[in-house]
């Protein structure tokens, strides 16, 4: 095992001045911990955008390595709970907030951060999946947990060509539910059919009327990546006894809405949270996603990169000018 290995590096000028360069970095300059691995994947995601422009809310402490996600192969662990040659994944936790994260070569990080890879999927397959797919699978089984049957009605998924999106309509899509997608980008709609979208709709239908206390019953579900008026709207619509998950805020971390749809209505508000997601049902979520859940369209999700072409996706993905998933191909086997 050597002891260098290259790695994207943010660094701050001055207050609001932050650098990338991908630099050689050294094992010593990573934190404690109990696993080293050779990361093999990462992949992007819009929070690692905002880690690589010194959002404060993500990442403090600089020069830093960003990235949420990796997988790939055990080169050493100390607590015993991994072997050499292992394959494994880790997302969430503290990885490429403050922790060293995916977009190096090697990481090191707690065993208890530490999922093995699932039978069933490759390190790129879990890396396509990774923050954003598991998210979206969370959503998932917040609804059916919830209650919200494939016969009770349509399930809306906003932001649905974004990373947690675009997984969500294909797996509700391959747990049998009906999807409308809605999104702004007009030119993606033949790719949202490609991962089960039954219907697409537009911002201005969904947010139509939006001012009032109420809308019209319409989703059995929903699945917000938003936020703001739109998750408003989408609890505003939803039939009765309905429940949205909420998990992201590229739109607005305000939610503007009343009560009423829950106290006349019934509707669950999920929230829902991938970061600190307990070890049981982390591993049964992966199990899932390896097995009954496993999808055939993640090709169709996914474009790949090299690690000396990442810094300018970095800005894209806070543009909000990246379709599906981006995995980042850091040192493939």
């Amino acid at each position: 095992m050597t002891d260098t290995f290259n790695a994207l590096l943010v660094e701050q000028v001055d207050k609001k001045t932050f650098t990338r360069k991908l630099t050689t970095r050294n094992l010593t300059d990573l934190p404690a911990g109990d696993v080293v691995i050779n990361v093999e994947y990462s992949s992007l995601n819009y929070k690692d955008g905002l880690s690589a422009t010194g959002n404060p809310g993500v990442s403090r402490n600089f020069p830093h390595t960003p990235g949420i996600d990796a997988a790939g192969t055990v080169l050493s662990c100390d607590s015993g709970d991994f072997a050499v040659g292992d394959k494994v994944l880790v997302t969430g936790f503290d990885l490429g907030m403050n922790t060293p994260g995916g977009f190096g070569e090697k990481i090191r990080v707690p065993a208890d951060w530490v999922v093995p890879l699932p039978q069933g999927l490759s390190t790129r397959d879990a890396m396509v999946i990774g923050t954003a797919g598991f998210t979206a699978a969370l959503s998932v089984q917040a609804l059916i947990d919830g209650g919200v049957k494939k016969e009770d009605g349509d399930i809306l998924v906003t932001g649905a060509t974004g990373g947690v999106g675009s997984v969500a309509v294909a797996l509700l899509s391959k747990a049998g539910y009906r999807v409308v997608a809605l999104t702004g980008k007009a030119d993606k709609h033949a790719f949202l059919q490609s991962l089960g979208a039954s219907e697409i709709i537009g911002r201005e239908t969904l947010l139509e009327n939006k001012e009032r206390p109420m809308l019209k019953e319409r989703w059995a579900g929903a699945v917000d990546c938003v936020g703001g008026d739109y998750l408003a709207a989408a609890i505003k619509s939803t039939r009765y006894g309905g429940a949205v998950t909420c998990c992201g805020l590229t739109a607005s971390p305000e939610l503007p809405i009343n009560v009423f749809p829950f106290i006349l209505r019934g509707v669950s508000l999920l929230g829902i949270d991938s970061v600190q997601c307990p070890m049981p049902p982390r591993l049964a979520l992966w199990k899932k996603l390896a097995t009954e859940w496993q999808l055939d369209c993640l090709d169709a999700l996914t474009e790949e990169i090299e690690l000396s072409q990442l810094d300018p996706y970095l800005d894209k993905i806070l543009a909000g000018k990246v379709s599906g998933r981006v995995i980042v191909a850091i040192n493939p086997q």
